[in-house]
């Protein structure tokens, strides 16, 4: 299985479009295939090494950015399968591999003659005559050695060995014990009178599911299909809290899949690398790298929005607790019943709910409205091309062509939970996009979802919540597809964290927008467009607890930088820890057995350690840069234009802030966050 000729892996990919033969690769494929694509990488970076003639741009940088390439091309595809379809085998191989990555970067960034000649480039940039865009290479690949230990001393590279292998093998573990615990619950009902107020197609899913398992009744999961009709509709406040429980307490259970340890070690291993680094805390360490410099400068942000948000949300809190007692309720409200009655205060006052809009988002039509907004704004069409291979036969895989007929890419699309996927959306590529000989690799996409699936009666029906995802993610697929650059480390979403949300965010904006909903959000029964009055109240709603879902977000941001900002190992209680740094965004009691930390994926097997706060930055630059097509008109392509040629093709080539500016002619501000969201 081993040999190149019997792997698939290690063929050449004849496929449309050299696309991965997702359907031929087999488990046993991988390691054999890992193990071949390492060693041609040591003999590439070698040759860098022991090349004698005096070192270049041309043969230590590009040489660098343009080595390892079969090992990407493994790693992308291992790494995007662990994470929508995997299997104990696959977890199994990725605790082997992830160190085996780890010592291969660490060899290359820890070698001092490799470095040496990094620098003697490094140092004569001012006279090399490059291009913005080389020179953007140049200095990554730079400080990338630099923040990656090249100018320690010998003992301080061996430790940071041991803490980067370390790392990655607790990501790892933490992710696969959040994803084994949330397939491990389930929750079975059989008397439907304790079901009442969960809509018709929340039912027939549980029913779906029981039968699948073997029983009779309905059966409940903490996917969040089946989690948040019962948080929103269930009027069984017992089921409400079981569900709450079983999804907050993920990871938090003293059980073999308890993260508590996990998480104290992560942030005490981050701190000691950046101490070794010469950084105060870790969020120093990789703020050095982001629009927002520093973690004064973030926490500014927070506080500013946390200003602006706390008392509109203590005030949506109060005349919530006073609807709900208007409604017979007695006592307190619990995290448990807050979507509950605020989808019943909505109701009341919009006369809305998710049922009402479900039936005019069936997927289809919403995949159609999607790509057709594309097509609108920049003139690309997609292919559904079923002769190109996918890793599950619930993947759609499209070609995407330019307006010119250009092949652009290729993007694979998965919309529906399974218990090999974790949780959440996720926007990745199998192959990125970069430019040699002449020839312009273009890239493969992927978008992963978890939406609502079809039932016996009904087709897959989306929320309201579910077609604003399916835009954000689709988002970062755009700022993939347009990819237009040299090199690949600079290409697509390869962009400072806190500037990579702004093609996503941006794209929700037309979702409560009617001439965009008109285009496609149709009845699946009868056909008939979605009528007006239902998208003036989705559009008179869309500041419905703004303040509330606004504190939520900087909570999380608040949270994450107390983990990275303490500049002494913790040693103390990890719930403890998530009262603390949070403590001024709860509006809602204490649960000693829930934890957000625990199950933090984003932060704790993700890339947004420091960065989570990205989410509420991005918001401010979305809002400011829609406010530019709100001004020229929703589908305006000259902004639009701008928009791709400024943003979406260049990638990480350039500063984004001067990227923004060169779209928007200014620097963003606030405003047009606070005017939007209600809060100014």
């Amino acid at each position: 299985m081993g040999r190149a000729e019997e792997n698939p892996l290690l063929r050449q990919f004849t496929g449309i479009h050299e696309t991965a033969p997702l359907g031929q690769i087999q488990n046993g494929h991988y390691m054999p295939a890992f193990k071949k694509a390492l060693n041609n990488a040591r003999k590439e970076v070698e040759g860098i090494v022991k090349n004698t003639e005096p070192p270049t741009f041309e043969n230590t940088i590009v040489g660098l950015e343009t080595s390892g390439r079969l090992l990407g091309r493994v790693a992308g595809i291992f790494f995007n399968v662990l994470s929508a379809e995997t299997n104990d085998r696959l977890q199994k191989i990725a605790q082997e591999v992830s160190p085996m990555l780890t010592e291969f970067q660490n060899d290359i960034n820890l070698n001092p003659g490799l470095f040496k000649k990094v620098k003697t480039v490094y140092d004569k940039k001012n006279s090399l005559g490059l291009s913005v865009e080389e020179n953007t290479l140049l200095e990554n690949t730079y400080i990338g050695f630099v923040r990656k230990g090249a100018n320690l001393n010998e003992k301080d590279k061996e430790k940071f060995r041991e803490i980067s292998t370390e790392l990655s093998k607790l990501a790892l573990e933490f992710g696969n014990n959040v994803l084994k615990e949330t397939n491990a619950y389930s929750y079975l009902l059989t008397d439907k009178e304790k079901l009442s107020g969960l809509p018709e197609g929340a039912l027939e899913a549980a029913a779906a599911k029981a039968k699948d398992k073997g029983h009779e009744g309905w059966m409940f999961d903490i996917s969040m299909p089946s989690y948040l009709p019962v948080l929103k509709y269930a009027d069984n406040r017992e089921l409400r809290k079981e569900l709450f429980m079983a999804y907050g307490s993920k990871a938090f259970k003293g059980n073999g899949f308890d993260n508590q340890q996990n998480v104290k070690k992560i942030v005490g291993l981050r701190l000691e690398l950046a101490k070794i680094l010469g950084f105060e805390n870790y969020a120093g360490y990789i703020l050095e790298r982001r629009m927002a410099m520093g973690p004064s400068g973030i926490y500014k942000l927070l506080e500013d929005l946390y200003e602006a948000s706390f008392k509109v949300a203590k005030q949506e809190k109060e005349g919530l607790q006073k609807f709900a007692g208007s409604l017979g309720f007695e006592g307190e409200l619990m995290p448990w019943d807050a979507s509950y009655y605020s989808e019943k205060l909505k109701i009341k006052k919009f006369d809305l709910d998710d049922e009402m809009l479900k039936p005019y988002f069936e997927l289809n039509n919403v995949i159609d409205g999607v790509f057709g907004l594309a097509t609108e704004l920049y003139g690309i069409t997609f292919k559904l091309n079923k002769e190109i291979e996918v890793y599950h036969n619930e993947v759609k895989p499209y070609e995407v062509f330019d307006a010119d007929g250009t092949f652009l890419a290729v993007l694979y699309a998965d919309f529906h939970p399974r218990e090999g996927k974790r949780g959440g959306a996720w926007m990745n590529d199998f192959k990125p996009q970069w430019k040699e000989n002449g020839k312009d690799s273009r890239p493969h996409i992927s978008i992963v979802m978890n939406f609502t699936q079809a039932t016996e009666t009904k087709p897959a029906l989306l929320t309201f919540d579910e077609v604003n995802t399916f835009l954000h993610e689709f988002g970062h697929a755009l700022h993939g597809i347009f990819a237009n650059s040299t090199y690949q480390s600079l290409s697509g979403t390869n962009v400072y964290r806190d500037f990579v949300e702004l093609p996503s965010q941006l794209m929700e904006n037309w979702a409560v927008e009617k001439e965009f909903l008109d285009k496609f959000a149709r009845h699946y029964k009868t056909g008939e467009a979605i009528p007006c009055e239902l998208v003036e109240k989705i559009k008179a709603s869309e500041n419905f607890m703004e303040g509330s879902a606004c504190l939520r977000q900087l909570s999380f941001g608040f949270l994450d930088m107390a983990w990275h900002t303490i500049t002494e190992a913790y040693a103390g209680e990890v719930k403890a820890f998530d009262e603390k740094a949070w403590k001024k965004t709860q509006l809602y009691p204490t649960i000693d057995e829930v934890c957000m930390s625990t199950q933090f994926g984003h932060l704790f097997a993700g890339g947004y350690a420091a960065g989570y706060y990205g989410y509420k930055w991005a918001e401010v630059l979305d809002a400011d840069a829609f406010a530019l097509f709100k001004e020229k008109g929703l589908f305006n392509k000259q902004v639009a234009t701008s928009f791709r040629k400024n943003i979406l093709e260049k990638g990480g080539t350039e500063h984004p802030m001067e990227l923004y500016k060169k779209f928007r002619g200014q620097e963003p501000t606030v405003d047009a966050l606070l005017e939007r969201s209600g809060l100014k």
